[in-house]
């Protein structure tokens, strides 16, 4: 049984797991945000997805099983080949001497019953409820290595490039892949997958099969196959049948050959939400009250790979309203939006985001978003456009949200101009989320805690505290993280703060009068993440520093 967001609430409702005034008032924000009902409820703990396999179970009038709970090993799961593991999706959960249970997604298959119990003959074969996700993390055991498949791909000597290529995206999407490298070295290709935003070795490929293989993605991506000495950037598709994902591509030539990266577009970002992101309740209030308003500026910062083109989707989509003419300039454009009027900057035409943005102006916008602030001339044109009764929205590299004004000064922004437009900063940065498959809590002595003992004592007391981390499973990887999360630092420009722009102020200035009124730094937003079991205090300390006032 299959069933969208609409119909498991219209469910969970009927099994009284979910009273009809939270679902209400569920359906009033997934309105509101342009968000699926289900992932409300989610977001806001009022169901989990455990009780949603539970009330399917029961429509089912099957036994509901959890696979995080109770994770089966993997010599227990493997005793159901492959192929009958992923053709009827089962996954072998318990076993004893008389009798087996086995668990599906889809046990409206009248098959799945017989085929079991014609495998384990003797035995009584019971069928109970997984939850698709559950099952697709479960399948992963039977995954072999991919210098394994490799071999046998060569082996059998057919079609080695597409082949080879099928695999490693496959592998990709499988690992939830941002990014895919093939990297050449002297008598073989690394191959590397960015797994929530830290690279991993994932297979070596022979160098004489390289040449094949990147002429193969140099053809699917419209590049040039004489050319080796020239950067050269392009997009393909993958699908698989069930998955179809658009990739960016870029070569650069290396000592030892080119250099490809892929870059995998995530799907699930045409849904994304802004309680997704993680924003906290107060974070989220100042994002919705500054996008609401009629005109102004709002800027996501912070470096490549931080997520703001994320964010700006997610405000996009809460925006999109079928009254509201929004247009954007991106350079890609990543991610097609059903009824946004979206622009590609092309640089051989000489479409740049600063032209790009000039007609955009003729073509009677309400709402604009850039997909990035480069230059002067940019940067001019779209402080006039929010000054002349539009929302604009871009994404601009500054390493803080207090850095990005001064930065905007230097780009000759009168600071009149940028008092008068500019709404809200938003800086941000990525961290790893804890597995939930394999998350546990622990009593952590204050003296563990690697930090400063004045930044302990300030932000988790005096006592020893309850934090968590992932023991590492299948699931992630042995890694302890699935998924990524944001932190943020976001300055709302009150009356004061446009004062002080009019001085030309330091980015320190900033700071000491946005702290005054409430803002947070990177590192005290990713503490209240560790405190509520998101991350850990390793990962945040990877991509956030300790205040310098909260040291020794």
């Amino acid at each position: 049984m299959k069933l969208n967001g609409e119909a498991l609430v219209k469910l969970l409702i009927k099994q009284n797991y979910l009273s009809k005034s939270d679902a209400v008032n569920a359906q009033k924000l997934a309105i509101k945000h342009r968000a699926d009902v289900l992932d409300v409820l989610l977001s806001q703990g009022l169901v989990t997805n455990d009780l949603c396999g539970q009330a399917v179970a029961e429509a089912l009038g099957l036994v509901y099983a959890d696979l995080n709970s109770n994770l089966p090993d993997r010599e227990q799961v493997l005793k159901i080949s492959e192929e009958l593991a992923k053709k009827f999706r089962v996954v072998l959960f318990k076993e004893n001497k008389k009798s087996v249970v086995v668990t599906t997604d889809n046990p409206e298959n009248e098959e799945v019953l017989s085929v079991m119990e014609a495998l384990f003959a003797g035995k009584k074969v019971t069928i109970q409820y997984s939850l698709p996700e559950d099952i697709d993390n479960i399948l992963m055991f039977y995954r072999k290595s991919l210098e394994t498949r490799f071999a046998k791909i060569i082996d059998e000597q057919k079609r080695l490039a597409p082949e080879i290529i099928e695999q490693i995206l496959s592998d990709a999407l499988s690992f939830r892949a941002s990014d895919v490298h093939f990297e050449p070295q002297i008598e073989e290709v690394v191959i590397r997958f960015r797994v929530d935003g830290v690279l991993q070795e994932a297979g070596r490929v022979p160098k004489n099969y390289y040449e094949n293989i990147l002429n193969r993605i140099k053809v699917q991506s419209r590049l040039r196959i004489d050319e080796h000495f020239a950067t050269q950037d392009g997009a393909m598709n993958y699908s698989d049948g069930e998955v179809s994902v658009d990739i960016r591509v870029s070569v650069a030539p290396m000592v030892n050959g080119e250099k490809v990266v892929l870059r995998l577009l995530s799907s699930y970002i045409k849904g994304l939400a802004l309680a997704d992101l993680g924003l906290s309740p107060k974070h989220q209030e100042m994002v919705e009250l500054a996008a609401n308003k009629p005109f102004g500026m709002i800027l996501v910062t912070g470096p490549t790979g931080s997520g703001k083109t994320t964010t700006l989707y997610s405000l996009i989509r809460m925006l999109n309203q079928p009254g509201v003419n929004i247009t954007t300039i991106e350079d890609p454009v990543e991610y097609k939006i059903k009824d946004i009027n979206q622009i590609q900057v092309n640089h051989q035409t000489e479409l740049t985001f600063a032209k790009g943005l000039r007609s955009i102006m003729r073509q009677d916008p309400d709402i604009i978003l850039v997909g990035e602030i480069r230059d002067e001339e940019t940067a001019e044109i779209a402080v006039n456009a929010a000054l002349t009764g539009h929302l604009l929205l871009s994404a601009f590299h500054a390493n803080d949200a207090a850095g990005t004004i001064p930065r905007l000064l230097s780009m000759k922004n009168e600071p009149f101009l940028l008092a008068s437009t500019l709404e809200l900063i938003i800086a941000q940065r990525l961290v790893r989320k804890i597995c939930d498959h394999c998350r546990y809590s622990f009593t952590a002595k204050l003296s563990s805690i690697p930090m400063p003992i004045k930044t302990v004592n300030k932000f988790f007391g005096k006592t020893d505290m309850l934090l968590y981390k992932g023991k590492g499973c299948s699931v992630c990887g042995n890694s302890g993280y699935l998924g990524r999360t944001a932190i943020f630092e976001l300055i709302a420009l009150t009356s004061e703060m446009k004062e002080l722009i009019l001085k030309e102020p330091s980015a320190q200035e900033i700071w000491s009068l946005a702290r005054k009124q409430g803002s947070a730094t990177f590192f005290e937003d990713g503490i209240d993440k560790v405190k509520q079991g998101v991350t850990t205090i390793d990962e945040l300390k990877r991509v956030a520093e300790v205040p310098l006032a909260e040291r020794k």
